[in-house]
């Protein structure tokens, strides 16, 4: 089976287990991601296809949407691939992506380098930043039914994994905890200069937010 047929069956595969999932977190992120790295792809060296397979399973099965528990997504990718016989090395490489690809505060240490898991991050960060992000950091914390704002509870910049996953802080928090740090954690050179752009929507956005929250507009 040549890899074009194992990609379409990745596809199928992802938009049938995430047909219920939260909206920031659906298929359409997914495909979203996957543009990024394909065009984030075109300007670098690497595996194609391990970056196409690394951005349709990277969110198989979000940690935080099965209780912290990190171990079911590279499961879920790992049985998949298998049963399409890809070979050991591209499983483990789409695995030690999926593993590796996630903020988690911005504090967890790298175990795996790769440009393919570069380029994979750097698409994952470009859809929670600009107005896709905004739109998505909003869509979560409705669905946790967080407030929008709370000017009593200040952002904290350093947290560890645990904290940064257990937060219940208002969705303005999310914006200095991890959306604004983004621009600067880039990988590749598209990257950060897609990057650049949405992080000035987000300025701006959070400019009209605070003038409208004062009445001030």
């Amino acid at each position: 089976m040549g890899y074009s047929e194992i990609v379409n069956k990745t596809i199928l595969f992802v938009k049938s287990k995430l047909e219920n999932a939260e909206g920031g977190h659906d298929w359409f992120h997914i495909e979203r991601v996957y543009k990024n790295a394909l065009l984030i792809a075109d300007g670098e060296v690497c595996d194609a296809n391990v970056v196409k397979l690394g951005a349709l399973l990277h969110d198989i099965a979000d940690s935080k949407f099965h209780n912290g528990d990190e171990t079911i997504g590279p499961k879920i990718a790992r049985e998949f691939l298998e049963s399409e016989n890809v070979d050991e090395a591209t499983i483990q490489h789409v695995i030690n992506i999926i593993e590796n690809v996630s903020f988690k505060g911005g504090n967890a240490e790298k175990l795996f380098s790769s440009i393919e898991l570069d380029i994979v991050q750097d698409a994952d960060r470009l859809d929670a930043i600009g107005a896709i992000g905004i739109a998505r950091a909003f869509n979560y914390g409705g669905f946790k039914n967080r407030p929008l704002h709370n000017p009593n509870i200040a952002p904290k910049l350093s947290m560890s994994k645990e904290e940064y996953k257990n937060s219940q802080a208002p969705t303005i928090n999310h914006f200095y905890e991890k959306l604004l740090l983004l621009k600067d954690k880039m990988n590749t050179e598209t990257g950060k200069q897609i990057a650049k752009e949405r992080h000035r929507y987000m300025e701006g956005f959070l400019s009209q937010f605070y003038a409208e929250w004062d009445g001030e507009k």
